[in-house]
């Protein structure tokens, strides 16, 4: 693996521990100062926010600029939010700015950063390379609250000022060793309704992106409400909730490296329908929390049902789409950023009325979402191939 691929998986793997550090920090950020906890779920909604809506934009700059310009721009930009939140964290405005600046950049590094490994990669070994970027990608989501949690326990700013730090040699590194590869093809624009969306639209695959939506909508529910809950439950701190994070994230892993590969195709649907009954179990677990160690087992509960209901839904939309594999993931990617968006922002108005409420509501929410599944087996109109049998003769 050259050095470019090497700086370009640690870009990746800091851009998405920069989005999940925060969560079991952010809380207590809040809550010390005196606001409401309904600006837990801004905070994270505004970053969303702000890298879903920009996104086209960045792609086309990085078609025009250059990968390397707009990654060094990029990670500029996601450095200084950082360094922002952690030395205004005592104003609510400019920590709203802070992480509107995150989700900016953010935005600016992902797209650079895959056009970037589409341009310096071949056909035959493209799906490896995304696939490595999909895995730093998910290592970030896993280690960025352990690390929050960790840090936070020293100071609660100290996981700002460590991730800008660390972005801030990130950039002197890459401006020496990138170079630019020879142009291959556009860079991912993630436009916000993809080209070709009416068309996939029309079939029952549109079943499967409106669940995509609500498995997000759950998962962004119980990660901008947790750490509030567990405070007035068992006064947990930041370093236990990173550590339950962890352990979680590590079992989202199992999931999707495990289980997942071993489910037969054409059997999916009864899988996620398996999947969102545990969602929902773990879900419901959480009000009768009275430890941490149930706590961690509920929120492992809640991460197995969910992993495996995510990807299994990509994977089946994947097949849906009758060959429009980037329309369809085009779409998917739409609908997990609207449950990023929508999620914490109503969850945390819900917990602000009834500590409970949130995690009653995203039970019954998971278990009434299985029927949107059972609506796409019952449904005929498919873009699917029909498979043929072959007799044994």
């Amino acid at each position: 693996m050259n050095k470019s691929l090497m700086l370009l998986l640690s870009v990746q793997f800091l851009v998405y521990v920069g989005f999940g550090l925060v969560i079991p920090v952010l809380p207590l950020v809040v809550t010390e100062q005196g606001f409401s906890d309904i600006h837990v779920g801004g905070l994270l909604t505004v970053y969303s926010l702000a890298s879903f809506f920009t996104a086209p934009i960045w792609g086309s700059l990085s078609d025009k600029m250059g990968r390397k310009r707009l990654i060094l721009i990029g990670l500029f930009g996601f450095s200084m939010s950082f360094l922002i939140f952690a030395i205004f964290s005592d104003s609510l405005i400019m920590m709203y700015v802070s992480r509107i600046i995150g989700g900016l950049f953010s935005g600016a590094l992902y797209t650079s950063v895959t056009g970037f490994i589409g341009d310096s990669s071949s056909d035959e070994n493209r799906n490896m390379y995304m696939g490595f970027m999909g895995m730093s990608i998910g290592l970030g989501f896993i280690f960025g609250p352990a690390i929050g949690g960790l840090l936070g326990a020293i100071s609660i700013n100290m996981p700002f000022y460590v991730s800008s730090i660390l972005l801030l040699i990130l950039l002197v590194y890459a401006s020496l060793v990138l170079k630019d590869p020879p142009r291959k093809g556009e860079a991912e624009k993630r436009a916000i309704i993809p080209k070709g969306a009416s068309t996939l639209l029309k079939y029952r695959v549109r079943y499967l992106f409106f669940f995509s939506f609500m498995v997000t909508f759950l998962l962004a529910g119980v990660e901008s409400t947790l750490q509030l809950f567990q405070i007035d439950k068992i006064n947990i701190t930041s370093a236990q909730l990173g550590s339950l994070f962890l352990f979680s994230g590590l079992v989202d892993f199992a999931i999707q490296g495990g289980v997942v590969r071993k489910i037969k195709d054409g059997s999916e649907w009864i899988f996620i329908i398996i999947a969102q009954v545990v969602t929902a179990v773990g879900l419901a677990m959480f009000p009768f929390t009275s430890s941490l160690a149930f706590a961690g087992f509920a929120l492992c509960v809640f991460t197995a049902g969910n992993a495996l209901a995510r990807t299994l839904t990509t994977s089946l939309a994947s097949k849906e789409s009758g060959g429009k594999y980037g329309t369809a993931a085009g779409l998917s990617y739409s609908m997990d950023n609207l449950g990023r968006i929508i999620g914490p922002m109503f969850f945390t108005w819900v917990f602000t009325m009834q500590i409970n409420l949130p995690y009653i509501i995203a039970a019954s929410l998971g278990l009434l979402s299985i029927f949107v599944i059972l609506t796409f087996k019952a449904s005929k109109k498919t873009l699917r191939e029909p498979q043929v049998k072959v007799e044994k003769t």
